[in-house]
């Protein structure tokens, strides 16, 4: 199962902190948009905070409307969602709302942390041991595989929002803007300093809610290494719906395919029977329209929906020898060629020794198939 789809929520003042130093939580959203952030709650499956925020505001984390109570109830979903929080020593305070309002609770700490975890809350949370050192990929491979849980609302610290996004784990950012300053150098801030991944953030969404600002945003830049990052599944995903874009036929698959920069710059995009060639493959229609000489190509990742060609009869190069020989050396793909048309097709291992990495995300492959079905054997 894929990771869960991770959404930061957060709402800053102008001078981007959390909250002030004051004894009393500073109220940062408006009275609509704690209504908004109720809505999004009961949207997903889990809510998670770190144990900083449960010490610090003493959250509930509910589902407030009696009517998206029953909504989730009707669905055949739990009233509430799953409520998570993160602890590297395992030091809780039992008494905290967390543990007493809503749904079920679970906890993610280190070995270190299990047994007191364990002892403080007794059966009012499962505690899950992640091992020596709090792992995030593993919290969330976690969730997913084993909890179920496809969608997940992060609400917060800030430290927790800054290891997400610096790991690539976060899929969405829904920021909200108070009209106020704090000008605490002692209060907390949203985003903590650090290595970040590159690139400008996607802009999905401004609204205007009351006297508050909402923005949402999504990474752009592809990962760098075997371990997909968020970005990567958003323009893998691109590619597979490009290619439902394809001319039909009867002989060959129906493909997308996205170069990107190292940036989350989309560099150029293509798909199967693209124009006037009735023969030309997405990957060739991409890197076609790029100059050879573009630098930029040696830090790009090209996403393919179907695994590049290892071999072709319509073109003296296969799309896998194509994209060494423009440089590039990450490849994120949904699908393994079948044998369809071509037995023990392997454009994986020709990438692979041509020195490229090749990266796997199974859990989109049935989108690329889809716009193939009619070709598929069996």
């Amino acid at each position: 199962m894929p990771l869960p789809y991770v959404l930061l929520s957060a709402a800053v003042s102008l001078d981007g902190y959390l909250d002030d130093t004051g004894p009393e939580r500073l109220l940062l959203s408006s009275p609509a948009d704690f209504d908004r952030v109720d809505e999004v709650r009961a949207s997903v499956d889990a809510i998670l905070v770190g144990a900083g925020t449960i010490r610090a505001d003493n959250p509930r984390l509910l589902v407030n409307s009696a009517e998206r109570r029953a909504a989730r109830l009707a669905a055949g979903r739990p009233a509430y969602p799953l409520k998570v929080t993160v602890t590297a020593t395992g030091d809780l305070d039992p008494g905290a709302h967390f543990w007493h309002t809503g749904g079920d609770k679970l906890v993610y700490t280190t070995d270190r942390g299990a047994e007191q975890a364990a002892r403080l809350l007794g059966d009012t949370a499962a505690v899950v041991p992640l091992g020596t050192a709090l792992d995030w990929r593993a919290l969330l491979t976690h969730l997913g595989e084993v909890r179920g849980v496809e969608r997940l609302m992060v609400e917060g610290g800030g430290l927790v929002h800054t290891q997400l996004l610096r790991q690539g784990l976060a899929d969405e950012l829904q920021l909200v803007l108070a009209p106020l300053f704090v000008g605490d150098p002692e209060a907390p801030r949203l985003f903590g300093p650090g290595a970040y991944q590159g690139g400008r953030l996607r802009l999905v969404e401004t609204r205007r809610i009351e006297d508050v600002v909402l923005t949402r945003y999504q990474p752009t830049a592809p990962g760098t290494g075997a371990d997909p990052v968020a970005a990567d599944r958003h323009w893998l995903r691109t590619a597979c719906e490009l290619a439902a874009q394809c001319p039909p036929s009867e002989t060959a698959f129906s493909v997308g395919a996205i170069v990107v920069g190292a940036d989350g710059t989309e560099l150029a995009r293509g798909h199967s029977r693209e124009g006037d060639d009735p023969v030309v493959h997405a990957e060739e229609a991409a890197l076609a329209k790029l100059d050879p000489a573009d630098p930029r190509l040696a830090g790009a990742t090209v996403y393919s929906s179907l695994e590049p060609c290892a071999r072709r009869a319509s073109r003296p190069a296969p799309c896998a020898e194509l994209i060494l020989r423009a440089g590039v050396r990450r490849v994120v793909t949904a699908w393994r060629e079948p044998d369809t048309f071509v037995t023990a097709a392997d454009g994986t291992g020709v990438l692979r020794a041509g020195g490229a990495l090749v990266v796997v995300l199974p859990e989109l492959a049935a989108l690329a198939e889809a716009p193939n079905r009619h070709l598929i054997k069996g």
